[in-house]
């Protein structure tokens, strides 16, 4: 019987919650129209594959929340919800939604697991009642909803503790604590993070290894176990913070069995139908084990053992939400064999977190319960020396091998902090002691007292630092081929050999990654690289293009450019060709065993693109779509002789050397702002005084605004050139004029001839905050009809020149009416997901069909600038600053959020408005009190913004100078005391969440100021601060209009098309 059913999605990226769930909404997308049911989805999330038209009947990209979700289920009646696929979003909206009676109302049915077992899995109380009953070990705790039961348990238990918060994601809120004062602050933000002010607060078992188990069953109470996983970091790290191996190497068979088998008794007994992931703490040397957590969800972990063994856990999970069973589920990837069959792995998988330190070198590295990373990666070979090496490379953090670089100069006791406090740079502080030790074996005890990793993987490192040692001394052929085969790259082995030509190993094969060690036969063309073995790649009947992933999720590069290469494949396929992918994020849509004809789960490097490309013979490779790590290949490809399909080598050279760039745009009389190169600090400093301050600072080559910033001074150059990438002949630092103005930018595809624009977009903010960080908006309230046909021409102008051959992305400045260029990219960029989801226009296919040799004339997209669609769409920047303690929020030329929302309606300020909800700002109420705090060069520009917020019926206080100013301008204020002044003061008004908004424009980073202590703050109480004046203006228009009723993403284009 064919149903209406509504899956929620996950909403935007932040720390904790990521691509894992446009994969897995996808598939289960997938699945249930597979099924011949109807599919209604509602994501806030425009950057997914899951939000594009054709993955369900009707995409509604509206806020989650429980008034938007009611208002899309009374529209479209549905019969039925699966929210078990949207992450911790999901299961927090099904339980509001129950608990308010919505589904009841409607007659809504809850397809998998019951609200019952989402409640007793999520609410600490009820799980750990429920454990006890079963007979399930859990550590000694106490759950609380006041910070004084916490003390009180502390007094008795002693530290440290752990917080758990209920009903959140990622460890959001909770933590390691040591003492009262860090109890007091964990246990406020912990219970502020739960949404039944609830968290679970448990005797510490840190040191105790930390172990997982996947588990599926269905209604029928079969089960099985699709991966167990275990922790190179022991309990105390998240395990979205730790290194991962799959499968478990220390365990005995019989503590594998034993925690199988208590794995199953949970599932059984919570009543989850569907994945569930069960953390485990086992005690080092005993048998003693407890039970840390379960998800009753597919999760960032079911993602990661669904490509470590090839099983599509999201898939099998939606066929049993819809009642079917294991034993009658195929497995799609073997052909042959039921879902109710259990992977088998002959490899080792090695997952490594990508954490967002080098955007916030101010940031607490410390890692503990709550999780940083923004991404991963994984890798995929024969051992775990293999796995640990493909994985590191493949974070592409200038990384190649374990020894090495700065940490060279550290002392023994720098090290050991690191060791016995992980950072992210733990791993290769235990491989810099192990290179420093003569006795390895003492080294290796030493280093396992401290940390507590398992001696077993400190030998294997240990293993892995003699090779790099060996290499260094010697240069062995044999050493050489051991090192190709452990997973090291020829670039990584010819730096540690000294130089010379690149190191040619054993001959690359690809074997099967088939969920059965190959007991069965597989028809997945799903695939990794080892080194001299038989070569089992099933070459592609059809001629091929490799198409280059962009790596582990990160700030800058996230899943935007995921979402491109999918789009990219599935273009080639129309086309008739072979889509080969090189990728090596397993939470991602791209590398998901269906999208190519051929995936190759491999980092993005030259030895693997070039041995995919041999391998498949194929025509070549695209690395437009990609991101930096993908164009960064250019070079190295193009010397080895692989060709690059799309815009070449010469083309990406001269948009990023300054030097080409600025000739060809002075050919061509286009206007940028004034800048040159600079390859000192004398030169910088020399430019910047002819200039005249401030100016903008760059280095070359980077993504995301990478260490980019706005200096108003010497003094502030100075500091920047010492923190910033060394300035090199190669890499010269980038100084440019500022120019304050209205920022503009488009995304676009050139043939030759013609040119593709769908649409301009306009930043909220003024030029100078980074584009990733901007509230867009499109169609561009501000350009008339005269600017646009010039920035069409420009845009012609600038991609004949450089030869673009596909796509290209170009960022303008409005300067006293006058049009300047910032830069052009001639790749995808993170705005093509929003443009093809505004116009309905598929550019990446489009710029895929021209890099083949086609022509736009030819192809059904159109040309020149198209028509403005007849509604509104505003992509609002998330942030995750909550998780990251210490970082300054000041937003600026370099990338902070982690990811973005859409809001779309008929008009403008009704398209603010939703992207502000589903950006999880807290709109204040009438009545509500804004804290407001400006910069004096700001104070004038201030005045009709704030008073418009008064006029709403809002209440505003500020400290001294900024009071003084709105009054004289007739605005009321309440004045509130500077810290300085003595409480109360704005951080007691903020702490106990006395104000419902913060407005706190500043310029530059003010790590020590009271601004900076009171945007801190603001984040740790959980309130919206906004930072620039602009920002404040667009929320004052969404406060003052209201939005319009839920529409679908389907209804929208079609008004589209009927413009047309």
């Amino acid at each position: 019987m064919r149903r209406n059913i509504l899956v929620i999605g996950s909403g935007p990226i932040v720390i904790g919650q990521a691509a894992e769930f446009d994969y897995a909404g996808v598939q289960a997308c997938r699945a249930l129209r597979e099924e011949g049911h109807r599919v209604i989805l509602i994501n806030s999330n425009p950057a997914t594959i899951m939000t594009d038209p054709e993955i369900a009947d009707a995409v509604y990209l509206e806020p989650l929340t429980l008034e938007s979700v009611s208002a899309v289920i009374e529209l479209e009646r549905p019969d039925a919800l699966l929210p078990t696929l949207g992450g911790q979003t999901g299961l927090n909206l099904a339980v509001a939604l129950d608990d308010a009676g919505v589904l009841k109302r409607f007659g809504v049915q809850l397809l998998g697991t019951p609200i019952a077992t989402i409640k007793l899995a999520e609410d600490r109380e009820l799980f750990k009642e429920k454990m006890i009953e079963i007979g399930e070990p859990v550590a000694r705790s106490v759950v609380v909803t006041e910070i004084e039961q916490g003390l009180a348990f502390a007094i008795e238990a002693g530290y440290p503790l752990v917080v758990r918060p209920a009903y959140t994601l990622g460890g959001t809120g909770g933590g390691i604590v040591r003492n009262e004062r860090e109890l007091r602050e964990t246990l406020a933000s912990g219970l502020a993070a739960s949404m039944i002010h609830q968290a679970l607060l448990e005797v510490s078992l840190l040191g105790w290894k930390e172990i997982e188990y996947e588990v599926l069953r269905d209604a029928s109470d079969d089960c099985i176990i699709v991966c167990n996983m275990e922790n190179f970091d022991p309990v105390g790290v998240h395990t979205g913070d730790s290194i991962v191996i799959a499968p478990s190497q220390t365990l005995s068979d019989l503590e594998y069995q034993m925690l199988r088998t208590s794995s199953l008794n949970v599932i059984r007994a919570l009543d989850v139908q569907g994945g569930c992931n069960i953390q485990f703490a086992l005690h080092p040397t005993s048998n003693e084990y407890a039970i840390i957590e379960v998800n009753p969800r597919v999760s960032r972990s079911s993602a990661l053992a669904s490509k470590a063994t090839g099983y599509p856990i999201a898939k099998i999970s939606t066929r049993i939400a819809l009642g079917q069973r294991l034993e009658e589920i195929p497995n799609p990837v073997t052909g042959v064999t039921k879902a109710a069959y259990e992977p088998t792995l002959d490899y080792v998988v090695v997952k490594i977190p990508r954490w967002p330190f080098d955007k916030f070198p101010l940031a607490d590295t410390l890692l503990g319960t709550q999780m940083k990373s923004t991404g991963e990666a994984m890798g995929i070979g024969r051992t775990f020396a293999a796995g640990l090496l493909k994985a590191i490379r493949g974070l592409d953090v200038g990384r190649e091998t374990l020894t090495g670089g700065a940490m060279r100069e550290w002392s023994d006791d720098q090290l050991m902090a690191v060791v016995e406090n992980p950072t992210h740079e733990r791993l290769f502080a235990v491989a810099e002691m192990l290179r420093r030790s003569a006795d390895r074996s003492a080294c290796v005890e030493r280093l396992h007292a401290a940390s507590g990793i398992d001696r077993f993987w400190l030998d294997e490192v240990g293993e892995l630092v003699a090779l790099e040692r060996r290499l260094y001394e010697r240069h062995e052929r044999e050493d050489v081929d051991r090192a190709f085969r452990d997973g090291y790259s020829s670039q990584g082995i010819r730096a540690l050999t000294g130089g010379g030509e690149r190191p040619v190993g054993p001959a690359a094969a690809f074997r099967m990654v088939d969920t059965a060690a190959a007991e069965f036969p597989a028809r997945s063309p799903y695939y990794y690289l080892s080194r001299g073995e038989s070569d089992e790649m099933r070459a592609p009947t059809r001629e091929a293009v490799v198409v280059v992933g962009s790596g582990p999720i990160r700030i800058g590069q996230g899943i935007e450019f995921d979402y491109s290469c999918v789009h990219a494949a599935w273009a080639l396929r129309e086309a008739g060709l072979a889509p080969v992918v090189v990728n090596n994020n397993p939470e991602t849509v791209s590398t998901d065993f269906d999208i190519s004809d051929v995936l190759v789960f491999e980092p993005p490097g030259a030895d693997e693109v070039e041995a995919a490309y041999r391998s498949t013979g194929a025509r070549g490779v695209m690395l437009a779509f990609g991101g930096q790590t993908a164009i960064s290949l250019a070079a190295e490809l193009t010397e080895r002789g692989v060709p690059i399909v799309g815009s070449d080598r010469a083309t990406l050279d001269m948009a990023e050397d300054r030097e080409q760039f600025d000739a060809a745009l002075a050919r061509l009389g286009v206007a940028r702002p004034e800048g040159r190169a600079a390859r000192s600090f004398r030169q910088a400093r020399a430019i910047a005084r002819e200039l005249g301050f401030p100016v903008l600072v760059r280095p070359s080559f980077v993504l995301g605004g990478r260490a980019m910033e706005i200096v108003y001074n010497e003094g502030q150059l100075a500091s920047y050139v010492e923190s910033a990438p060394p300035i090199a002949a190669d890499a010269p630092l980038l100084v440019d004029r500022y120019l304050e103005g209205l920022e503009v930018e488009l995304d676009a595809v050139f043939d030759g001839e013609d040119i593709l624009i769908p649409g301009i977009f306009e930043h909220i903010e003024r030029a100078g905050i980074h584009s990733g960080d901007s509230i867009s908006v499109y169609p561009a309230p501000s350009l008339d009809d005269a600017m646009e046909r010039h920035i069409t021409d420009v845009t012609l102008s600038i991609a004949r020149e450089l030869g673009v051959r596909g796509s290209i992305n170009i960022q303008f400045v409005i300067h006293e009416g006058k049009l300047y260029i910032i830069e052009a990219n001639p790749r995808a960029s993170r705005t093509v997901p929003i443009i093809q989801k505004a116009t309905g226009i598929n550019l990446t296919a489009a710029a895929t069909r021209i890099a083949l040799g086609e022509r736009l004339a030819d192809l059904p997209y159109g040309t020149g600038l198209r028509p403005r669609s007849p509604f509104t769409v505003v992509k609002v920047p998330v942030f995750s600053f909550a998780k990251m303690r210490g970082v300054e929020t000041i937003l600026g030329p370099e990338m902070k959020s982690t990811g973005e929302v859409l809001g779309i309606d008929a008009s403008f300020a009704g398209a603010l408005r939703k992207g502000f909800l589903g950006a999880g700002i807290a709109l204040p109420e009438r009545g509500g009190r804004i804290l407001v705090s400006i910069a004096d060069e700001e104070k004038e520009s201030a005045v009709p913004i704030m008073r418009r917020y008064a006029e709403m019926g809002h209440r505003l206080i500020a400290t001294d100078g900024t009071q003084r100013v709105l009054a004289a301008a007739g605005i009321l204020c309440e004045r509130i005391n500077k810290i300085a002044e003595g409480s109360p003061h704005v951080l007691d008004a903020i702490s106990s969440r006395s104000v419902d908004l913060v407005i706190n424009d500043a310029k530059g980073a003010r790590e020590v100021s009271d601004a900076y202590k009171i945007r801190r703050g603001s984040v740790e109480a959980g309130i919206a601060c906004l930072t620039s004046l602009d920002t404040a203006r667009a929320l004052a228009e969404a406060l003052a209009n209201t939005a319009g009723p839920p529409c679908s993403l389907h209804r929208y284009l079609a008004s589209v098309t009927a413009k047309a």
